[in-house]
């Protein structure tokens, strides 16, 4: 078992910072790579960025490439999602989710296995 929490997540301008933290707990050795999705209201959860333990290997959604950046501390089994000029779109609640396998693609969502319980990000002009 993992439990993943996640933090940071708060109100912004359009155009401002905030950086979010996930913090796993648990079973940690079993997981090979973490991502951070996302979901707005009405509409579905999207991927945002992953990023495996071993080498920190990044994948980014196209709509966040340039503006965000996911990194980790292995030894303290953190991950992170810098978030730079946030837009009107990002707004969301964003989960931290954890991978027991490695998969080609690491933007789906039935690849993780575990899920934090997310933070709200509120974005306004």
């Amino acid at each position: 078992q993992v439990q993943l929490v996640e933090s940071g997540g708060g109100l912004v301008q359009a155009g401002g910072s905030l950086r979010l933290s996930c913090v796993a707990s648990g079973r940690t050795y079993s997981t090979y790579a973490m991502g951070w999705f996302r979901q707005a209201p009405g509409k579905e959860r999207e991927f945002v960025a992953a990023i495996r333990w071993s080498g920190g290997t990044t994948y980014y959604a196209d709509s966040v490439k340039g503006r965000f950046t996911i990194s980790r501390d292995n030894a303290k089994r953190m991950v992170y999602l810098q978030m730079l000029r946030l837009q009107p779109e990002d707004p969301a609640v964003y989960y931290c989710a954890a991978s027991r396998a490695p998969v080609r693609t690491t933007s789906a969502i039935y690849a993780y296995d575990y899920w934090g319980q997310g933070t709200q990000v509120t974005v306004s002009s």
